[in-house]
């Protein structure tokens, strides 16, 4: 797709991914409209919010990795078509079941929108300055959400009645429907694969169990037997699940992603972060209803400094990152959102939104865009485009089950609280919001402490000082990787026969090796118009390559790593440019590099996989 139309395709990717978030947000403020014109009982009412959350996330690593195998823009849309269409019917619904079912296809279509339009995202924008900035919008747009959705719910519900939020709901879903489908590139070649069938069925009914049983568990309390079943029942399912991927050629969650960058430590880590972001657009709008006496609509405006500190956050995330690196720039703000959620556990009974809620909401608003956008990277980091779909459906689901597993938990402290307590109802109340906001800030100070210690040693080259690595700070970095089926020591010597370079890889037009591929040896090869002269760094023989050097004026370190599973062999690359050249115009640069870089490995790949 050409540069012009990558900010058009942005702005309607992540209007997709607004409306996913706000899909759930806005009902929370409606509910008691809701509960009377649908006639729904209290447990009704709850299954209006908990339908569209058990959908959503049992499936969305079906919905991710029938994206990698579909093409990621064929299922988004085809997401948004179905959650457009169920918006239009829940907002038409004349029963509780039929409303009910509308929520729970609702879900169904976003488990399909989100990592389909992440993947889309991740392919229009290679790592670097222009990634670091789209996915500051994702963030802006994902954070800002749920306090829109409180706001605009607010809104709606006053003034034309609950109807409204989903029919608004499904206008905007066809509107981003023929937006992304005039802007988007075209789905790229389809995954190589089967369907995973028996994984899905088994991941998906033990997310429906444990999901289900973490809501019923908010109600009907914790040793109720349908909600130990239900945890029994998942587990069994889990197990089921685990065992399936191991005989599957193609399973649901490829192996090969937690070997590629950091994503087993990205999605540990978000899976807390989720459990403290849905509890707080759970509580808060409850103090300010039930505590503070305020209305819908004030209550919904009350969000605009949340959601408006949520997108500055957001904007300024890639130039914290430029300026202390990514896991800095992770750490500082968890803290500064636990130190937020800390100052928000100080609220009182007689206390006001302007003394109470508004300089906590800025904190939290600045510190959870900044981390959202930082654990999305990392989620992704590593990824090849082809998995990319699966990484954003796990990714996805890991703050979804930890939203609910959070949720469950705390409104059973708060209710408890409340419940025993012999205080005037207004204190009571408070008393367990105040519990749940400090407990949350404690789980996002531990979420720091994990966050120093995984992003420190998951990568092998910072286990090593004796590692030549890339340059983490350079304008354009660029990871990529793939998986070969072929021995490690085909693939081996393919990549490491320097001299033959020139007859797979139509890339490079000539090499010149001075002697062996040794630490201290170099290189003469000319690529793209370019004469390079490269060092090699490093060799771990069957393992890990790193070579490196000055090239008009752009500082290049390349390093490469193969990790080999019987006949397969995943291979790794990450690159970094800097230096005057690439300041000057970074995110054209980055662009080339990782076309290049994509081609490089489908020719090794291609090579490699040939007939001996």
């Amino acid at each position: 797709m050409r540069k012009t139309g990558t900010g058009a395709a942005l702005a309607a990717l992540a209007a997709a991914q607004f409306l996913v978030v706000l899909g759930n947000s806005i009902v929370n403020v409606a509910l008691p409209q809701i509960r009377e014109g649908a006639g729904l009982a209290d447990g009704g009412t709850t299954w209006v919010v908990n339908a569209y959350g058990l959908a959503f996330g049992a499936l969305l690593l079906a919905g991710g990795r029938a994206a990698d195998l579909l093409g990621h823009r064929h299922v988004l849309l085809g997401g948004l078509a179905v959650f457009g269409g169920a918006s239009a019917v829940a907002g038409l619904s004349s029963s509780a079941g039929l409303l009910i079912t509308a929520r729970a296809v609702q879900g169904l279509g976003a488990a399909a929108v989100a990592p389909a339009a992440l993947a889309v995202v991740m392919g229009l924008f290679p790592p670097g300055p222009g990634r670091g900035r789209a996915l500051g919008v994702w963030g802006a747009v994902s954070g800002a959400g749920g306090a829109a959705g409180v706001l605009l719910g607010g809104l709606l519900a006053q003034a034309w009645g609950w109807r409204a939020l989903f029919l608004a709901v499904a206008l905007g879903a066809f509107a981003v429907l023929a937006a992304v489908a005039g802007s988007a590139p075209p789905s790229a070649g389809r995954g190589g694969g089967r369907f995973d069938l028996l994984g899905t069925a088994t991941i998906t009914a033990a997310l429906t169990a444990l999901v289900w049983g973490l809501a019923t568990a908010r109600e009907q309390g914790w040793a109720d037997p349908r909600v130990l079943g239900a945890f029994a029942g998942a587990a069994v399912l889990g197990a089921l699940f685990v065992l399936a991927e191991r005989r599957h050629p193609d399973p649901l969650v490829p192996p090969r992603l937690f070997r590629a960058g950091r994503v087993g430590a990205a999605n540990t880590l978000m899976a807390l972060f989720g459990s403290v972001w849905i509890a707080l657009f759970f509580f808060l709008p409850l103090y300010q209803q039930e505590v503070l006496g305020q209305g819908p609509l004030l209550t919904g405006l009350g969000q605009l400094p949340l959601a408006g500190a949520v997108m500055l956050g957001s904007a300024l995330s890639p130039r914290i990152t430029a300026r202390t690196g990514a896991s800095r720039a992770l750490l500082a703000a968890l803290l500064v959102e636990a130190a937020g959620l800390a100052w928000l556990s100080r609220i009182s009974a007689g206390g006001s939104y302007l003394a109470g809620v508004l300089g906590p909401s800025v904190l939290i608003g600045l510190g959870l865009s900044v981390a959202f956008v930082q654990l999305t990277a990392l989620s992704m980091d590593g990824v090849a485009q082809p998995d990319a779909g699966a990484a954003g459906g796990l990714a996805n689901t890991t703050r979804q089950v930890g939203g609910a597993a959070g949720l469950a938990v705390l409104a059973t402290l708060a209710g408890s609280l409340t419940a025993g307590s012999s205080r005037p109802r207004l204190e009571a109340l408070t008393d367990g919001y105040r519990a749940a906001f400090a407990v949350s800030a404690a789980v996002l100070l531990g979420t720091a402490v994990l966050a120093a210690f995984l992003t420190r040693t998951t990568r092998p080259n910072e286990r090593n000082t004796a590692m030549r690595t890339i340059d983490e700070t350079a304008p354009v970095i660029v990871r990529l990787s793939t998986t070969i089926d072929a021995p490690i020591e085909r693939v081996w010597a393919v990549h490491t026969g320097i001299d033959a370079w020139p007859s797979w890889n139509g890339d490079i037009d000539t090499t010149a090796l001075s002697g062996p591929v040794e630490p201290g040896s170099s290189f003469r090869w000319t690529t793209h118009g370019l004469d390079i002269t490269s060092t090699v760094f490093e060799v771990v023989p069957g393992e890990r390559i790193v070579w490196g050097g000055p090239a008009g004026g752009i500082d290049g370190v390349h390093v490469w790593t193969f990790t080999a599973d019987g006949d397969r062999v995943t291979v790794r690359t990450e690159e970094s440019w800097a230096g005057a050249p690439v300041e000057a115009a970074a995110e054209q640069l980055g662009q080339a590099l990782h076309a290049s870089l994509e081609s490089w490995l489908a020719a090794l790949k291609a090579r490699a996989e040939q007939p001996a």
